[in-house]
């Protein structure tokens, strides 16, 4: 049983095996996994813990039901910083929602087709308009919205995810403006820029 004397440590399930230098000097004591954490993950707490008296519970999952009973029962909760990273909780949610949503779940690409549409004319309708930068935020982010819906359904047969998407575009870049990876620090005209991008689409 959980009490309030207790701390359950959330990791980022995308990088499970970072912890930042302060919180490492913190724990000490008897450490418990939920069952999702990875063993990698448990050799490396053998090596860090202090002992003490405490009790800890680590995993990845803020809605285990271990976790939440522990929570309940008073427990002190901690995160690692990297939790509150925007784009990580973007793709959680998106997760979550093919995960509960039985719309979501009868979606594919084809079917969102008129979505994506909506979302892309109502953001140059903004833009066309003026609208204001909170405005303009907001529509990026149902633009934003439809490309992780795309990216998780990819993700749920195997085939690629966000964090693919996101490379997707950086390799591009290389290709097609590579002084934004040599070390270029000084600004690049326009008929090189143009020059570059087209060398780039076509190699």
């Amino acid at each position: 049983m959980w009490t309030s004397s207790d701390t359950v440590l959330l990791l980022d399930p995308r990088w499970p095996t970072m912890l930042p230098f302060e919180l490492v000097a913190q724990i000490a004591g008897e450490i418990h996994f939920t069952d999702e954490v990875p063993i990698t993950v448990r050799w490396n707490f053998g090596d860090i813990v202090s002992p003490g008296h405490a009790r800890w519970l680590v995993s990845t999952q803020q809605f285990h039901e271990e976790v939440q009973k522990a929570l309940t029962s008073g427990a002190t909760l901690i995160e690692v910083p990297s939790r509150a990273d925007a784009v990580g909780q973007a793709v959680a949610t998106m997760q979550r929602a093919l995960q509960l949503g039985e719309w979501e779940r009868t979606q594919t690409h084809a079917s969102l087709i008129p979505y994506m549409e909506e979302e892309a004319t109502e953001l140059i309708e903004a833009i066309i308009d003026g609208a204001s930068d909170e405005h303009l935020c907001s529509e990026l982010g149902d633009v934003l919205l439809q490309i992780l819906f795309h990216a998780e359904i990819a993700a749920r047969r195997g085939s690629f995810d966000f964090s693919d998407v996101a490379l997707s575009f950086v390799n591009k870049m290389k290709k097609r403006s590579p002084y934004l990876f040599d070390g270029t620090d000084e600004m690049v005209e326009i008929e090189r820029q143009e020059l570059l991008w087209q060398q780039g689409k076509h190699s």
